[in-house]
């Protein structure tokens, strides 16, 4: 009874940090950094200040929100994040017409975004870790990894699909546990739908959530594999509705506006051509495919891996806010080391997702390397056929289940090494000894890696990026 009051304390105070860093942090940075310092945050800016200023939706031919040189907007794309931050904007406008008023509550907005997301990932932990204290690390490492909380600082529309992917995820996991109830339905759908209207990178993982959830309702016996028609119509429409009721009024008004490009792609790079400087231009623009480099000579003399891997890591600003070179080692060997014992590393049938479900667990595997390796695949077909930027925030939507092996990891480490201490220092196995193992080498492992994610993201946001903003008080 002791422990288990020990314990529940410990929960709390672990539960307090988690949200007080996140208000610290997010909020200091919101505030810290001077106006188009984040990456594109200026021309990202120029839809919520249409929005508030006009009340209404921009064309994404409207010469006021067009990127100068490039000749496109992002109006063209979904813009459900820009709308939620110019309604925000109008509503702190009736207060207050400082400019700096209005940018910070179109930033807030990214901030909120965030502590949903925070919600969503410590919901996720407890569920896919049975073990609270590799819950907690998991949601420490997606939360304060440098990188992920700066995207919830600025005006971008990176945190509403990294909220959306925790959502997504949380609802299919408790839809595969409670077998769709209305409730994890509804949950699924709203991930959806803000995904679909944020941002076109993370659409694998609606494509995953769909192929999922139509798996979920198969079951395979000695007389073969059936399918559960009833339940999978009357779920599948309950949510297909709720999504085409979320999603529905952007894609018909792109189609009506821009002569049926429903995605509107099309319209934004003909757009570029009609309003692009030369050396900007989609026909004119120097890429590494119009000057004839293959993919693979881009990856080899490039430092397109380097970069992306860096500023997944953390790189704050334009591309020009580096950290320590012991965070970016410290996340370099965590990340190798966490991946291999993950796929070296028996799981002795402990803690695997869904162990009554051999094939389903192994699909559900597959759709979450896909859903990996599609942002990574998506940011290097932009670098090499259409602009050469290798930034890590492009391959952020990764970052959850990444996270989830990396501590899976962690765990197998923590058990094979509990099963050993016990069969030498024991001769046996399945013991209380090994037990209490367990437990030590789990809160000792769980304590010094997050303490040293804390660190790690205090010595890049305090020690680097403050005082380069001191110095640079207005952006470059």
């Amino acid at each position: 009874m002791k422990s288990k009051t020990h314990r529940l304390h410990a929960d709390h105070i672990i539960f307090f940090l988690y949200f007080a860093l996140y208000f610290i942090i997010g909020l200091s940075m919101l505030l810290k950094q001077s106006f188009g310092n984040p990456p594109d945050e200026y021309n990202r800016y120029l839809i919520p200040q249409y929005i508030a200023a006009n009340g209404s939706l921009p064309n994404g031919y409207e010469e006021s929100i067009r990127i100068g040189g490039y000749g496109f907007s992002y109006g063209f794309q979904p813009i459900l994040p820009y709308i939620f931050q110019g309604l925000m904007m109008r509503l702190a406008g009736l207060f207050s017409s400082s400019e700096a008023v209005l940018l910070y509550s179109a930033r807030l907005v990214d901030f909120i975004f965030g502590l949903v997301m925070a919600v969503f990932v410590l919901l996720l932990g407890r569920e896919w870790f049975a073990d609270r204290r590799f819950s907690w690390l998991f949601s420490f490492l997606v939360m304060f990894l440098p990188q992920s909380i700066f995207v919830h600082t600025y005006v971008n529309t990176d945190s509403c699909c990294m909220m959306s992917i925790a959502i997504m995820l949380y609802g299919l996991t408790r839809g595969i546990q409670d077998h769709f109830r209305v409730s994890s339905c509804i949950l699924l759908a709203i991930g959806i739908i803000f995904c679909a209207l944020s941002y076109y990178n993370a659409y694998g993982y609606i494509l995953s959530c769909i192929l999922l959830f139509t798996a979920y309702f198969f079951s395979g016996s000695h007389t073969g594999i059936s399918f559960s028609w009833r339940p999978f119509l009357k779920k599948g429409i309950f949510i297909s509705l709720l999504v085409l009721i979320g999603i529905g009024w952007w894609f018909i008004r792109s189609f009506i506006l821009y002569d049926g490009d429903f995605l509107g792609l099309k319209s934004r790079d003909l757009c570029a051509s009609l309003y692009a400087l030369p050396e900007f231009h989609p026909d004119t623009r120097i890429t590494w495919q119009s000057q004839g480099y293959s993919l693979w000579e881009m990856l080899v003399t490039s430092d397109f891996l380097n970069l992306t891997l860096l500023s997944f890591i953390g790189i704050y600003g334009p591309m020009t806010i580096v950290t320590s070179l012991w965070v970016y080692r410290f996340y370099k060997l965590l990340f190798a080391v966490c991946v291999a014992l993950c796929i070296l590393l028996p799981g002795r049938g402990a803690g695997a997702l869904y162990p009554d479900r051999p094939f389903f667990r192994r699909f559900f595997h597959a759709n979450m390397i896909f859903c990996m390796a599609m942002p990574f695949l998506l940011s290097l077909y932009y670098s090499y056929a259409i602009d050469y930027q290798p930034q890590g925030r492009y391959i952020l939507p990764m970052l959850i289940p990444f996270s989830y092996y990396c501590i899976r990891g962690l765990y197998k480490a923590v058990s094979a090494g509990a099963h050993f201490c016990s069969k030498v220092f024991c001769r046996q196995t399945d013991t209380p000894a090994e037990k209490l193992f367990f437990n030590r080498l789990s809160t000792g492992v769980c304590l010094v890696v997050g303490v040293l994610i804390l660190l790690s993201v205090f010595i890049t946001v305090y020690g680097y990026a403050f005082p380069y903003y001191e110095l640079h008080p207005t952006a470059p």
